[in-house]
């Protein structure tokens, strides 16, 4: 009675972990929670403002399927001016949360047989999408040492794929790809006339390095699926605000998904987002500088406790290697246990992160010293 492709996906992680650390603490545990990907901050209030005035101005009613024309063209012009992409209004698609506009690619380019890259470890929605599609996920091996940078994914393309994902800032290593790495996927993707999800979804949380669009580079903006939104950026998770710009062949069949499935992304949401873009934008660069700060403090006191990590480039992720203690899932189960702090097995990632754990820093930087400490006590 239930769907075949509904049993080729599993459980997320992430969700799993956090709500046993949720469970914990409404029972009284004080628990850390380092498992959610969710900044701490709050959205900021002439964002919130601009939200309630169009609510109480009536704009409750249905939004044209593809977003309102005024944020439309808000974000053609944030990427072309940001992103460097050749874009109109008409070629933005307003989405409930980048993860939505990532489903409604799967299920609109791939199908049963088809294959699709991931570069290992990868979030866990990509796969989980991917199966959705019917199509099968092919793991691409990184190189640790390198910031898990792909190495020869070439030798991994055969007559059945048909996209690679590209997620730069990236979850869960915080890793950055430059323009070098960039070059190369472009490349192969062109020689074998693939297409390129590129998640830009943690673009404006970097930390001393420049993020750069692959869809910008030569040849790339008629293949390249850019998928960005709100909610890391500008602390909106809550609001389930997100876009992407496609190819037209490409759009047309996604605005078809979203018409027949979410409809559109709630009206008034949508004001909050076209305020982000247009106001000011110092909340930001404040959050990112926090940001950094909690990085250094939780990453030099991982390696002196002897967890060996290495300083992320972006995103708000600590991926920490463990194997002196055990694995992954096994260092986690732990930790939760033992010291209550909770943090995600990189296993949940892909076979590459099985000796790592995954820490979200999106906490205060008070918590994540007392974290520290518990873990001192648990490996000292």
């Amino acid at each position: 009675m239930t769907s075949a492709r509904l049993k080729r996906v599993e459980e997320s992680a992430t969700i799993r972990i956090s709500n046993i650390a949720n469970r914990m603490i409404k029972e009284g545990t004080d628990v850390i929670n380092f498992s959610l990907g969710e900044p701490d901050f709050d959205t900021p209030k002439n964002i919130c403002d601009a939200a309630a005035k169009a609510m109480y101005g009536g704009k409750t009613h249905y939004s044209p399927s593809a977003g309102i024309p005024e944020l439309r063209a808000a974000i053609a012009e944030k990427l072309k001016t940001e992103n460097n992409l050749d874009v109109t209004e008409k070629d933005v698609l307003v989405t409930p949360g980048a993860k939505q506009g990532i489903f409604e690619i799967m299920m609109g380019t791939l199908g049963d047989g088809d294959q699709a890259l991931l570069f290992d470890p990868a979030w866990v929605t990509y796969d989980a999408c991917i199966r959705f599609s019917g199509a099968d996920t092919v793991w691409v091996p990184t190189v640790p040492e390198k910031g898990f940078l792909p190495d020869n994914f070439a030798d991994y393309i055969n007559d059945k794929t048909k996209l690679i994902v590209v997620n730069s800032p990236g979850n869960p290593t915080g890793g950055v790809f430059g323009k070098k790495t960039l070059k190369c996927i472009a490349d192969i993707a062109i020689d074998h006339d693939l297409l390129v999800i590129s998640d830009e979804i943690y673009e404006k949380i970097i930390y001393d390095r420049e993020h750069i669009s692959i869809g910008s580079f030569d040849g790339m903006q008629e293949r390249t699926i850019t998928v960005n939104g709100f909610s890391k950026a500008y602390a909106m998770t809550g609001w389930r605000l997100g876009y992407l710009t496609a190819p037209p062949e490409i759009f047309k069949l996604l605005q078809k998904i979203q018409s027949h499935s979410v409809s559109s992304a709630t009206t008034f949401v949508q004001y909050g987002g076209l305020e982000a873009l247009q106001g000011p934008q110092d909340g930001v660069k404040a959050m990112v500088d926090r940001f950094k700060m909690r990085r250094d403090i939780l990453i030099d006191g991982l390696n002196k406790i002897g967890l060996e990590c290495k300083k992320p480039d972006g995103a708000f992720y600590a991926f920490a290697n463990v194997s002196e203690y055990g694995n992954g899932t096994k260092v986690a189960e732990r930790l939760l246990k033992e010291a209550h702090v909770a943090v995600t097995p990189g296993i949940a990632f892909g076979s590459s992160g099985e000796d790592f754990i995954r820490i979200s820093y999106a906490t205060s930087i008070d918590r994540i010293r007392e974290a520290l400490d518990r873990l001192e006590k648990i490996f000292a």
